[in-house]
């Protein structure tokens, strides 16, 4: 059975993971999810100086404090960023890479390389004006919606995203990948892509086109962007099946 250390995505602690968590328990896994600096009940841990770097260590830190060995990696949205940059730090310990509805970074990346420039400046605006200077809040749904797709999620699952969702510390989105961050050679590298990442890789976007080959391994989920809500056990059920 697998060790799965499962990372939350922006505005998320480890309490959007309980659900699919508790579904690999029962298929015989170990699921153990972090909560990283600045978010949910490590609020307060967080300031001006968090940034990628922050979560990279905090991920790297939860698996050899732990003592975990032959590490499943569980990135979702954001955690793509720093979970390929502690994957790059966990050498031996690490089994396997999972990215849910992300993709790896490469080097130098940064996460407002995703979007356009007008887009990142709207964010850092808000930033200024709503965040202290250092935080950025979750967007209303109807922001969110035109770049991640909410299929799945019912009313209470949005009410209780929109109650425990905690800004998110700007620096991580600001901050490149390091130049040595990648997982070596022999990790197995995992794809889930949700419904729209799904119509982005079969349309052949260029720059995605990798993720279709080996070494990776590509399993199609059909539900929004956050599954670890909207679907959790047909999400346990996919990461059993690549640990498997």
């Amino acid at each position: 059975m697998a060790n799965f250390v499962l990372v939350p995505g922006a505005w998320l602690g480890a309490w959007a993971w309980e659900d699919t968590a508790r579904a690999l328990g029962e298929h015989g896994h170990t699921a153990l999810a972090l909560t990283l600096t600045g978010l949910a009940e490590r609020a307060e841990e967080g300031g001006p100086q968090t940034d990628l770097d922050t979560h990279i260590a905090d991920i790297t830190e939860f698996v050899e404090r732990n003592d975990l060995r032959k590490v499943t990696l569980v990135a979702h949205s954001y955690a793509a960023a720093p979970v390929t940059g502690a994957a790059g730090r966990l050498s031996d310990r690490l089994e396997r890479v999972v990215y849910v509805d992300s993709a790896p970074f490469a080097a130098g990346m940064r996460m407002l390389d995703l979007m356009p420039p007008e887009a990142a400046d709207q964010l850092g605006q808000q930033v200024t004006a709503h965040g202290d200077g250092w935080r950025l809040p979750m967007p209303p749904f109807e922001v969110l919606s035109l770049s991640s797709s909410l299929d799945g999620l019912d009313e209470d699952q949005r009410d209780v995203l929109t109650a425990r969702a905690t800004p998110q510390p700007f620096g991580t989105y600001t901050q490149r990948l390091a130049d040595h961050a990648a997982p070596g050679p022999g990790v197995d590298r995992v794809l889930i892509a949700c419904r729209d990442f799904t119509g982005l890789l079969d349309t052949g976007v260029p720059m995605l086109a990798f993720l279709n080959n080996a070494p990776w391994r590509r399993f199609d989920l059909p539900t929004g962007h956050w599954p670890m809500l909207s679907a959790p056990a047909d999400l346990a059920s996919i990461l059993h099946t690549a640990a498997s």
